[in-house]
């Protein structure tokens, strides 16, 4: 028997202005390139060659990571993983953003609160590999506290921006950069800081790859999410970062950060409960933290991994709640599965289907599980979004949905 368990903002929260967003995946470097991918239908999952790893699956790999220059002050946090939040950074004018925001507020008001679940893992595998034969000692330019632990991440982009209000980083494994909207929005809420940066970076590493597949759960093909014959996941990398403020003028442009519902149902390590519960409760505390019934819903971002346990579940919880009337699909097709940045992801290409009026597609997917019961969209289309609930679940029950949308 399950017990779910859960937090929530209270209702009716203040909403919050997504002022400025910026993100990299494997389909690209900025807004532009991922919104085309998302209008067209592109993927970016290739078979690997990452690190000459001896794996038959396809994973999203960002290029041109190796040629990205981490140096002067910063040289100490030089890894894959800070590489990947430095070319996020650059994207989009968000280092102008928020050096504009700094100004208005001063650099203590704002916060920062991302995530990661490997943070610079590979680092430290990299590392291992080049120990004394006789000592078995760690190189000595190796910095374990900038370029491996999890909050590694956090001070790096800290350092970068120029802040200096709280700061932490979270891994609470594939919700982990959705919670952190909610962690940002109680934080503001509680007075603690007048803007946030939310976000995070998640990249591919040896121990994550031959993880996955030693769970039997990484696709030898792309990854088709909902699919009668899905296989399982296509692992990514990605970094996504927003800044979070409130809105002067709530105008009908605006996208914003309406609701974050969180939960735990407690089921199983590695395996969600079947019914949906914990998923289900965290899309209703989401709703309820917005003031929105499921009406006011124009498509939701599922989770959607393509594991035969996972998608099962989350249809479940969508169509017991939402019905089959509104429109909902994976975006792991396009990007792959980006683990601990997912949530940030997932909300930035939610905010482009809003922006831009775009329905995601599915890649990949091509007969959809007949026995599920939502109604999945397998090809992009335009269309009007106004609201959108973002979804992401992570091992260990931990479950997580913002809800994002326009004032109409």
């Amino acid at each position: 028997m399950s017990r779910c368990v859960g937090t929530e903002l209270s209702e009716n929260m203040l909403p919050l202005a997504l002022s400025r967003f910026s993100l990299v995946t494997c389909l690209g470097a900025g807004q532009a390139a991922n919104l085309a991918a998302l209008r067209n239908g592109t993927s970016g999952l290739r078979p690997t060659r990452f690190e000459e790893a001896p794996l038959r699956t396809y994973v999203g790999e960002v290029p041109g990571l190796g040629a990205v220059d981490i140096d002067g002050e910063l040289a100490g946090f030089d890894c894959r993983n800070n590489r990947l939040a430095a070319m996020a950074l650059a994207q989009d004018g968000f280092i102008d953003a928020v050096a504009a925001a700094r100004e208005r507020y001063g650099s203590a008001r704002i916060g920062v609160f991302l995530g990661t679940s490997t943070s610079g893992l590979l680092q430290t595998e990299n590392a291992y590999r080049r120990r004394d034969p006789q000592s078995g000692a760690l190189p000595p330019g190796f910095d374990y506290a900038k370029t491996h632990n999890t909050y590694s991440v956090g001070d790096f982009v800290r350092t970068r921006l120029g802040l200096a209000g709280p700061a932490f980083v979270v891994s609470a494994a594939c919700a982990t950069t959705a919670k952190v909207f909610g962690n940002a929005a109680r934080m503001i809420a509680a007075g603690m800081c007048d803007a946030a940066i939310v976000g995070g970076a998640d990249t591919l590493c040896g121990t994550t790859l031959h993880g996955f597949r030693s769970l039997n759960v990484m696709s030898e093909e792309p990854c088709r999410p909902f699919d009668a014959a899905r296989s399982g996941i296509s692992i990514g990398e990605a970094a996504g970062f927003v800044l979070l403020e409130k809105p002067a003028a709530q105008t009908r442009d605006a996208v914003l950060l309406l609701g974050v519902g969180e939960s735990s149902d407690a089921y199983h390590m590695s395996s969600p409960h079947p019914e949906g519960i914990g998923a289900r409760l965290a899309m209703e505390r989401a709703l309820a933290a917005a003031g929105l019934q499921r009406e006011d819903i124009d498509y939701v971002n599922l989770h959607g991994t393509a594991t035969l346990a996972g998608d099962a579940a989350e249809d479940r919880a969508v169509s017991d709640l939402f019905g089959s009337a509104t429109a909902c699909s994976s975006i792991k097709g396009h990007t792959g599965h980006t683990l601990g940045a997912a949530g940030v992801v997932g909300a930035i290409f939610s905010t482009l289907s809003i922006l831009h009026g775009v329905l995601p597609g599915s890649p990949h997917t091509r007969t959809i599980d007949p026995t599920f019961k939502s109604r999945y969209i397998v090809r992009s289309r335009q269309a009007r979004v106004d609201r959108v609930v973002s979804n992401s679940f992570g091992f260990g029950g931990a479950n997580c949905s913002v809800v994002l949308g326009r004032i109409t």
